[in-house]
């Protein structure tokens, strides 16, 4: 599995690594009972703090999506996969707004919103 970063971003780091475990959920790429890498081995492939891949399986683990196991390391959790459903509606939306020229930052932001509501 490949997480990604982009220092030069402003979303938090933390939330762009937990972002990237949550797309590789979607895409079928992570099961139930896999193991994410271990935090300590992330923070050095990614030059960043161990805190920052903690506070990501953290934010994982509030979610649902994620068991932290003393001596297993973050697991997904059984029922974590997203439906395909869900995906395809995603791709239909993303679709949607670049035909309509709305930025990604945009759309999260309209997404966010009405998430929150």
């Amino acid at each position: 599995m490949l997480l990604r970063i982009d220092p030069a971003s402003s979303v938090p780091i933390f939330e762009q690594l937990a972002a990237s475990v949550r797309a590789e959920l979607a895409r079928g790429g992570l099961r139930a009972g896999e193991r994410l890498p271990g935090a300590r081995d992330v923070a050095a492939a990614l030059e960043i703090n161990i805190h920052t891949v903690l506070k990501a399986y953290q934010s994982l683990r509030d979610e649902g999506l994620v068991d932290l196991r003393r001596g297993r390391g973050a697991v997904i959790a059984e029922g974590a996969a997203l439906a395909p459903e869900l995906l395809e509606a995603v791709r239909e939306l993303v679709g949607e707004a670049r035909r309509r020229g709305v930025g990604a930052g945009t759309l999260v932001a309209l997404i966010t919103e009405e998430y929150t509501r």
